[in-house]
């Protein structure tokens, strides 16, 4: 199903590129009357090719190539609409303020707009019926817990995965032999096995369903399955020897050299840009409460050492990092504390611990040595997340979306640690990327916290 919705992505991207084109073309045509010659074609694909790039790239970070925007038909228009405008925004901007191009495109510009989200609505919605109206194939998943309860309904309520449970075995309470197993697939006409392969019933069944490699079955692992549709580990089918094969310490060196060059370069620039804020920050907090501007917190960091990260206070007291159920009542979010929560100002300041080394830019999130201690003891697994440095935004930031805030949650932090572990194990430049584009449009937006 991995290589389904790459080549679902692919197929997107190359239709975009197509469309847009294709719009340039039809502007052209209306605007002059006539079919665009060679040399008119070229003196506007030049200075529109830019365009293209920046409105694929948006459209990426609109999350216009994940798979749920293949399925939410009713959101299309909507989210189109907005990445059009906001493609106007950048337009206009290029072309009027920026010039090196000699054309200033007003009336063609203006049509192609209006015909490349006409044109991209169509497109998109007309994919959106093609895999909303696939053959589903009968599938059988055999494996247990909270995680195989939502891989079952994820399958089944989705049409766009071209297959269908038609029975679920859960190896926690139930018992059923390998042959039987055989007549269910018979039975069935079943094409597909999802299994947890490291489960030991599964394991048992193993000589039966050996059989099964030489017909038209195919078999797939549960736990690969369940991470390519949720971007996230199940932690109910990892084990110890999960974490060998998949979790390793020893450093990736040219991923590792690539991000820390990048955390360096990316924190000087933004945090030597940030300084703009300050005197205005320091400002609005004296004019608040008169209390202090910055507040030093401890965090666990990588191989559980204690970092001190610095931040704008936002809080009215106890605001240094040490969870306290005595003074949580006590201790409020300023009027100041808000605006500079929800806009992300208050976490300027750890542009410098990343400079220095304590952080990244993308990594799990540093959490605080008292809750750390407490999710050690209840959440197994959980100390794994400290193999690698924090960061200041991460896949359970863009991804988890009940995360906690600074207070115990044990089953909200269980399902973040299941991101985190994604992160962990499929750590790459492009993955970083990703998160920080998402993280950018979060941050313009406004969103989350």
């Amino acid at each position: 199903m991995d290589i389904v919705r790459k080549k679902e992505a692919l197929m997107l991207f190359v239709g975009d590129i197509f469309i847009l084109l294709l719009s340039l073309y039809l502007a052209l045509t209306l605007r002059y009357g006539v079919l665009p010659s060679s040399e008119l074609l070229l003196w506007h694909l030049i200075p529109f090719s830019i365009l293209f790039i920046v409105s694929i790239l948006i459209s990426f970070i609109a999350g216009l190539y994940e798979k749920h925007t293949l399925i939410l038909k009713k959101r299309l228009p909507a989210i189109l609409t907005k990445v059009q405008i906001i493609n106007a925004a950048i337009s206009i901007t290029f072309f009027y303020f920026i010039p090196y191009f000699v054309i200033t495109p007003k009336i063609t510009l203006f049509i192609y707009l209006i015909i490349s989200l006409i044109i991209m609505v169509t497109w998109r919605m007309a994919v959106a019926q093609t895999f909303g109206a696939r053959r589903r194939y009968a599938s059988l998943l055999i494996a247990q817990g909270r995680e195989a309860q939502d891989l079952y309904e994820e399958i089944n309520d989705n049409p766009r995965y071209g297959t269908f449970f038609v029975k679920w075995i859960d190896t926690s309470s139930q018992s059923i032999s390998g042959q039987e197993i055989r007549n269910i697939i018979t039975e069935n006409k079943i094409s597909l096995v999802v299994a947890d392969f490291s489960h030991q019933k599964v394991d048992e069944m193993m000589p039966f369903l050996y059989g099964l490699i030489f017909s038209s079955v195919q078999f797939a692992d549960a736990q690969k399955l369940y991470e390519e549709i949720f971007n996230r580990v199940s932690l109910s089918f990892v084990n110890d020897a999960w974490f060998i094969e998949n979790v390793s310490s020893l450093p990736k060196k040219s991923f590792d050299i690539l991000k820390r060059l990048t955390d360096i370069i990316v924190s000087a620039v933004a945090g030597l840009t940030s300084l703009i804020f300050y005197p205005f920050v320091y400002i609005a907090i004296k004019l608040d409460d008169a209390g202090p501007v910055f507040i030093v917190q401890e965090r666990i960091g990588w191989n559980n050492n204690i970092i001190k990260i610095k931040k704008f206070r936002t809080m009215t007291i106890n605001d240094h990092g040490k969870y306290e159920n005595d003074n949580a009542q006590k201790n409020k979010i300023t009027r100041v504390g808000k605006f500079l929560r929800k806009s992300r100002i208050d976490e300027l300041p750890q542009l410098w611990n990343v400079f220095f080394g304590d952080v990244s830019i993308i990594g799990p999130r540093p959490e605080l040595p008292s809750l750390v201690k407490h999710y050690e003891e209840n959440i197994p697994y959980y100390s794994v997340r400290h193999i690698l440095k924090p960061g200041l935004s991460g896949w359970a930031q863009i991804y988890h979306e009940n995360h906690p805030h600074h207070s115990q949650a044990v089953t909200e932090t269980q399902e973040k640690l299941s991101y985190d572990l994604y992160y962990i194990k499929n750590r790459s430049f492009l993955l970083d990327m990703k998160i920080a584009l998402q993280t950018f449009k979060t941050l313009i937006s406004f969103a989350g916290r």
